[in-house]
């Protein structure tokens, strides 16, 4: 299902329906291809964040999420302590979630490890998909998954490493932002442009 009538005329994806600040989401944003390290770092978190809600309050929050918690470095996350946890579930502008908060310092914690072994952020997630994006070339919406088995995969492996808030949903979330799998349907104008970026 596409929808066609925007302002400008452009068919786009059904989901950021009307809402300047989704559609420019949408436009600029959702699907790009993403291989830096902390940029990953944020997006798996603010996805994190997500879970149980829709993620244009995630979006209309994103900014202030990026002030308070330290432009996402997680050299400085790692080092938050119990003071700064109650300053965060103070803080209205957030998701005042305690455990998705002592799940990021935690994570931040991982993250760290992962970088100290040498091993970066972006090429683990790119390595589950031989560094190039998926190109399922979905039509409809009633064919674009909630979760995959690459997103089971990783699910279980970031679990396992020791990160918070990882379920399949929330990873296959994070594949389809940050460009690991293209899921503009064919006819958005974003999709071939996207395809192009890959």
């Amino acid at each position: 299902m596409l929808l066609t009538d925007h302002a400008d005329g452009k068919p786009r994806c059904w989901w950021p329906g009307h809402d300047p600040l989704y559609v420019a989401y949408h436009d600029t944003d959702w699907g790009v291809p993403e291989y830096d390290d902390r940029a990953l770092f944020e997006k798996l978190i603010l996805d994190g964040f997500q879970a149980g809600l829709s993620w244009i309050t995630i979006l209309r929050k994103r900014e202030h999420f990026r002030k308070v918690f330290d432009g996402f470095r997680p050299e400085v996350i790692v080092t938050y302590g119990p003071d700064k946890v109650e300053a965060l579930m103070n803080d209205a502008g957030i998701i005042r979630n305690r455990a998705k908060i002592v799940g990021t310092v935690k994570s931040a914690g991982v993250y760290l490890d992962m970088q100290a072994r040498g091993e970066g952020f972006s090429d683990y997630l790119w390595g589950h998909i031989d560094g190039k994006p998926l190109q399922p070339n979905h039509r409809d919406r009633s064919t674009v998954p909630t979760e995959t088995e690459i997103a089971q995969k990783i699910s279980k492996d970031l679990k396992k490493r020791g990160f918070t808030f990882v379920g399949p949903t929330i990873v296959y979330a994070f594949m389809q932002a940050v460009g690991m799998t293209n899921d503009h349907l064919v006819g958005c104008f974003r999709h071939e442009e996207v395809k192009a970026l890959g």
